[in-house]
């Protein structure tokens, strides 16, 4: 009688970005929880803008991607993920881990590993501005200038509270500008301090896109903050922070699959908390693009963010 075989063990990817807020943490015990059930292939760093090639050309090696970092980690390996099809285990270790919250997946990085070894990735949408992938939120206005502010240091020095710091500073010199909105066969002209394009429910370190969105239904949550004074938008957070909003007079929101913004100037777009092309910014959907080992009914949080309309982490 000839005895079945055992399973093969799954082989992974391990790359950690030493940059991302608690990536130089020391991983030891992590690693050896998920060598229990994976074949593990510690791959150096290969900066934010290797990292997609970096999955594709080692793609026949693996069975799936495990990353330690932030948002911002996340969304320079989105297009490798995408292309490779490999699916991916998400160690949190930046400052808001926005990506992480929305899934459910915890902070805690053994019982984030425990997801990796005993879960079942599940399909995730990725938005799309211009050809560049998206994970939690694109925009343009407000947190593009506070990205292009706040620098790696004070994220790694102050944390989530980095944010809201820099925030304070930057909110007291914004200006509204013009903006051109095309979606569903409609053109709409407004003045705004910021347009934010939703793929999944968080950003900012716990700020919500819209009360009902997740990362796997298919739609981009659109919003446009049509505020003319900065203590207008004070009065507006905790909506924000419950992703309420769109209740609001001066605030314009919709759902849809596709949206095209444009602007008299050329003006940066801010994906996951990166500078990543300028307007006009065309956004798309992509459901189902990629596979995440996450819980399977995510719980969640409504716990208040200190930050202030902030977006991604490295």
């Amino acid at each position: 009688m000839t005895l079945p075989r055992p399973p093969r063990r799954r082989r992974a990817l391990f790359l950690v970005n030493p940059g991302a807020r608690q990536g130089t943490a020391s991983l030891g015990t992590v690693r050896d929880l998920l060598a229990r059930d994976l074949d593990l292939t510690d791959v150096d760093w290969p900066g934010a803008a290797a990292v997609s090639d970096t999955i594709r050309a080692r793609a026949g090696e693996a069975d799936l991607v495990i990353l330690g970092g932030g948002d911002g980690t996340l969304n320079a390996a989105a297009s490798g993920l995408f292309d490779t099809q490999l699916p991916l285990g998400v160690l949190p270790l930046g400052t808001a881990n926005d990506f992480a919250r929305t899934l459910a997946i915890p902070f805690d990085l053994a019982a984030a590993a425990g997801v990796v070894r005993s879960g079942v990735p599940r399909p995730i949408d990725l938005g799309e501005v211009n050809g560049h992938p998206f994970l939690n939120v694109a925009s343009i206005g407000f947190s593009a200038d506070l990205a292009r502010a706040l620098t790696q240091e004070a994220k790694r020095r102050f944390g989530v509270l980095g944010y809201g710091i820099v925030a304070a500073r930057l909110l007291l010199q914004s200006r509204l500008f013009t903006a051109f909105i095309e979606h569903d066969a409609t053109v709409e002209t407004v003045r705004t301090l910021q347009v934010s394009v939703g793929n999944g429910r968080h950003y900012g370190g716990g700020m919500t896109v819209e009360a009902s969105a997740t990362a796997d239904d298919g739609k981009l949550d659109f919003y446009s903050l049509e505020v003319d004074h900065w203590w207008r938008l004070l009065a507006l957070l905790p909506s924000l922070r419950q992703g309420t909003q769109g209740a609001w007079d001066d605030v314009r929101a919709f759902r849809t699959t596709e949206v095209v913004v444009r602007t008299s100037r050329p003006r940066p777009v801010n994906t996951d908390g990166e500078l990543v092309t300028y307007t006009p910014a065309r956004f798309k959907i992509r459901p189902g693009a990629i596979r995440v080992y996450a819980p399977p009914a995510p719980a969640f949080s409504s716990s208040p963010s200190p930050t202030l309309l902030a977006e991604g982490s490295a």
